[in-house]
């Protein structure tokens, strides 16, 4: 495997890592300084709020700029933000700092996925994306009890600023990596009200053209943010309905890394064995259905298995859909669609988080949980459906495993 493949996989695994550090800690911080689940809910709807804001321009910047210069940047913003963050005692200025940490991931998500798209050979895109899934798996696993450790020594302060070096880190090893958009391939000019208009309209003829592929990345999306808003009431499911303590709960969420590993691994060697489809289709499937055990779990020992079972499903959905994005995608065109598809999925999550804490304040979080995981599973089950009809057009076919 070339050197640029340990470079982008150390670079973006580390930062990974630091990332569930930091969402563990702020997810107790703000507990602990307010006991609501709708502030908590809160932090998953800064995301998609600044991501909505941001989806209008950062497409079009990015494919008009240096992606790893864009990749290094973003990186040195989040790491300052989240170094500064611990200092602050409002929690609407903790907000404040979390919506411009997301404004500054809304370029690197795409930027890392273009750099991604050109450095890894096609041959070899799969299985990058299977060892990638593991790297993250790790730090699922990793960085929350790595969270435990440093929140029981020290504080929530201390998890933040392992956050803030981690984001240092990645833009060292992104530094390191060949800068790969020839001048050609880049049209440097100023982002516009005009041009963002030109190209959301260039995105729209692209994806309509394809209707299966917009059929399938709808039905997907519409899943994934379910599940999205679910993630949102994790923690109060544990506290409130299982009677979880902190600790507890990062070793809960590590159970989940622990299957994740194993799961990524296998993807990893199961890339020439097993049909791209059904990487997607049934690893998504069976990921939705954890979702629903979970919440139906009346007992710290199946919620922890659904965890685990979770976290193993999720490797293979995750691999397959990267693969499958990489393809269908033109890298010309990622920045943009990239964009235009996080503003429809922002605007999805903050609807359904809102709506899922809000009922889950009037009625039972448990039954409304359920209720949101049996939508998720019954999308999943016809992505599942689309991905073994359209194999072809969805780009999903792999070598012996076509038909």
């Amino acid at each position: 495997m070339s050197k640029h493949y340990f470079l982008l996989l150390g670079g973006l695994g580390f930062s990974n890592l630091g990332n569930w550090i930091y969402l563990i800690a702020l997810n107790l911080a703000i507990w602990h300084l307010t006991h609501s689940p709708a502030a908590v809910a809160g932090i998953y709807m800064i995301g998609p709020a600044a991501r909505i804001i941001s989806s209008f321009f950062a497409g079009s910047f990015i494919d008009r700029h240096n992606k790893k210069t864009i990749m290094i940047w973003s990186d040195i913003v989040r790491g300052i933000i989240v170094c500064v963050m611990p200092f602050l005692t409002s929690i609407w200025c903790m907000y404040s700092l979390i919506f411009w940490a997301n404004i500054a991931s809304s370029f690197f998500g795409p930027s890392s996925t273009y750099m991604q798209t050109k450095l890894v050979a096609d041959a070899h895109r799969q299985r990058f994306n299977a060892i990638y899934s593991t790297l993250n798996s790790g730090s699922f696993m990793i960085g929350p009890a790595l969270a435990g450790i440093i929140i029981t020594a020290s504080n929530t302060s201390v998890a933040m600023w392992v956050n803030g070096l981690t984001f240092f880190t990645c833009a060292i090893a992104i530094a390191f990596l060949p800068t790969i958009d020839n001048q050609q391939d880049i049209e440097v000019k100023r982002v516009t009200l005009q041009v963002i208009q030109a190209d959301f309209k260039e995105v729209q003829t692209f994806i309509i053209q394809q209707p299966k592929l917009l059929l399938f990345l709808t039905v997907y999306t519409c899943a994934l943010v379910l599940a999205y808003s679910l993630d949102s009431q994790e923690m109060t499911f544990l506290k409130e309905v299982l009677s979880v303590g902190d600790s507890a709960y990062g070793l809960m969420v590590s159970a989940a890394g622990i299957g994740a590993i194993i799961g990524g691994v296998c993807a990893a060697m199961l890339v020439k064995k097993i049909a791209l489809r059904i990487y997607i289709g049934v690893g998504f499937a069976l990921t939705m259905g954890t979702y629903l055990l979970f919440y139906l779990s009346s007992t710290v020992i199946l919620a922890t298995i659904s965890f685990i079972a979770l976290g193993f499903f999720m490797a293979f959905s995750n691999t397959g859909y990267a693969t499958m994005y990489q393809r269908a995608i033109s890298p010309m065109l990622m920045g943009r669609f990239g964009s235009s598809l996080n503003l429809v999925q922002s605007i999805l999550q903050i609807s359904l988080t809102f709506m899922l804490g809000w009922l889950a304040e009037q009625l039972s979080l448990q039954l409304v949980a359920v209720i949101f995981a049996v939508i998720a599973c019954i999308l999943a089950i016809y992505v599942c459906f689309l991905s073994m009809c359209y194999t072809k057009t969805l780009y999903l076919g792999n070598g012996e495993n076509d038909e």
